[in-house]
């Protein structure tokens, strides 16, 4: 669905969007399980940068839900995690801050995304904070114990059979300047 100025000129616009899994690519380690759910509006917001320059911003305000999997961090087996956020967002034209000079910003202004052409596309800001919800790692269970490092069996699934695991050569100095200490 585009958002475009036009349309926001004449009013407000509500949506109430159900995304079917797949209709957003949300990148090679997320997969949507369920449909995404949207709702909100949008409505235009008028920025009088001087007396005769006024910037057009866009104001989109939602919530959203769905579920996406993943592969857990530790152990690959896939994971199910369920996103909800609501989100209150603004959207200024591209290029109308360049030029200025370096200054802090705020935190407010930090939530501050940028379109360009005459609107902004909602799937794009609807991935944008899906991910923003999404952990950067994912794990099936607190207690999860992975995979070894070895045979690369699933430690939560059976013991591996492994021998002790081998020493890493780059311990050795230590090791002997450990037992000419005891000695």
């Amino acid at each position: 669905m585009r958002i475009t100025i036009a349309e926001l000129r004449d009013h407000p616009i509500d949506y109430n969007e159900d995304l079917a899994p797949g209709v957003i690519d949300f990148g090679p380690d997320w997969k949507q399980t369920r449909a995404l759910k949207a709702d909100g509006s949008a409505q235009l917001v008028e920025e009088h940068e001087s007396k005769h320059k006024s910037i057009l911003d866009i104001r989109l305000v939602g919530k959203l839900s769905t579920a996406l999997e993943t592969p857990c961090a530790r152990c690959l087996d896939l994971v199910q995690v369920d996103i909800k956020r609501e989100f209150d967002l603004l959207y200024r034209p591209l290029g109308v801050d360049t030029g200025r000079e370096e200054v802090s910003v705020t935190s407010a202004e930090a939530e501050v995304g940028y379109y360009e052409g005459d609107g902004i596309l909602l799937e794009d800001a609807l991935r944008e904070q899906v991910l923003l919800e999404a952990p950067i790692r994912a794990i099936c269970r607190e207690d999860c114990k992975g995979l070894c490092p070895h045979c690369g069996a699933n430690l939560n699934q059976q013991q591996c059979s492994c021998a002790q695991p081998l020493e890493d050569p780059r311990w050795a100095a230590l090791k002997d300047i450990r037992s000419k200490l005891e000695s």
